[in-house]
């Protein structure tokens, strides 16, 4: 087997954090359908900063917008970038489609998030779940919602409607039991009103080397003064975050308030940002140090091309370190770094970055209408 064929026999599917127009595109060297055939990838997430980076081709885009705009109808700015990211979107869940049927619907889904300036707004970022799900129309689709202390009520809301849920930013233990608590809540309202659980799908989307950009320079400053322990400490906190949630994913998914659940599938924790933020570390650290069965690793294009440089891929590299990873946490309480501030701030920032990406979509976006109307 070849190293990405390995990764998946160990459990982890492969997901690829990129969507383009010309990643759509078959000819294309990136081309999503090489990935899919060559690399094992069997899902895509998106958001608005993939989105973002992707609209700034403006002549790749430019035929779409040019069409919507003599289509007769009134269009915003905002109602372009909508269309012209359910296009892609539904361009890739048709592309995944076989995968979808061959699995039986565990993979083969692709994502879209709902607008962040709602992060903070129950209400309407359910009435955006269901709009996008309307409007992709795809049954492999996933919505992501963050997971807010507000988002929460709009997860459980949206599972109980039978709405795929990519549950996104976060960082903490604490916010990952919750977030398994809503889709729990969800999933028994759906059963309550009568909605078919087998075609419900979720991921948890817990954020890696964000927390280590974080926590490394606090350590850094620790080790600095001479703590030795800061210094072993480095580029450890993200993965052993990572390994405590996955031991309460396999004490909530079996206990009786799930497995009672007729025809229920578990939540699957996905490891996103999984690209190395500081370049001394391997491209694979976070692929390589959170191999387990039932999880989802999502991979921007560098790390998916280092998981095919490896010759070797472990085995599980979660359970048999969760031990460890539980004294990791507890040194940082000792060395007197809050990780619970650190979660906030992440989560603030997480928010905001994805407020400036969406911005910096329109703008793109009416940069693209303003050519088309000269």
């Amino acid at each position: 087997m070849n190293p990405y064929e390995e990764l998946s026999a160990r459990g982890v599917a492969i997901w690829l954090d990129d969507l383009s127009k010309s990643a759509l595109d078959p000819s294309d060297k990136n081309a999503l359908k090489t990935d899919i055939e060559q690399r094992n990838v069997v899902g895509v997430t998106t958001n608005p900063s993939i989105f973002a980076a992707a609209l700034k081709d403006g002549a790749v885009y430019a035929p779409g917008i040019r069409e919507l705009l003599d289509s007769g109808e009134e269009h915003s700015t905002e109602d372009i970038a909508l269309a012209l990211m359910v296009q892609d979107v539904q361009q890739a869940c048709d592309l995944l489609a076989p995968v979808f049927e061959e699995t039986d619907g565990l993979n083969g889904r692709v994502s879209i998030e709902v607008d962040p300036r709602l992060a903070h707004d129950t209400a309407a970022t359910v009435e955006q779940a269901r709009m996008l799900w309307h409007l992709v129309d795809r049954p492999n689709l996933l919505v992501k919602i963050p997971a807010t202390v507000e988002g929460l009520p709009a997860i459980a809301e949206a599972i109980s409607e039978g709405i795929s849920v990519n549950v996104t930013l976060i960082f903490s233990p604490d916010r990952y039991r919750a977030v398994m608590g809503a889709y729990l809540d969800g999933l028994h309202a759906a059963a309550r009103n009568h909605v078919d659980l087998s075609a419900i799908r979720s991921v948890a989307s817990l954020f890696i080397s964000r927390t280590d950009a974080k926590v490394d320079p606090l350590l850094d400053k620790l080790a600095e003064a001479g703590n030795e322990r800061a210094a072993e400490l480095r580029g450890e906190v993200g993965l052993a975050i990572a390994r405590v949630c996955y031991a309460a994913f396999e004490e909530t998914f079996s206990q009786p308030r799930f497995t009672e659940l007729d025809g229920a599938h578990v939540q699957r924790p996905l490891w996103a940002s999984t690209g190395v933020k500081d370049p001394s570390y391997e491209a694979t650290k976070y692929v390589v140090g959170l191999v387990a069965p039932d999880t989802v690793n999502t991979m921007p294009r560098d790390t998916l091309k280092g998981v095919g440089e490896l010759t070797e891929i472990p085995e599980d590299t979660v359970t048999p370190n969760i031990a460890d990873a539980e004294e990791v946490l507890a040194s940082l309480d000792k060395l007197g770094i809050e990780l619970e501030d650190v979660f906030s701030e992440l989560e603030a920032e997480g928010v905001k970055k994805f407020e400036d990406s969406w911005d910096e979509l329109i703008a793109a976006v009416q940069a693209g209408i303003d050519d088309a109307s000269a």
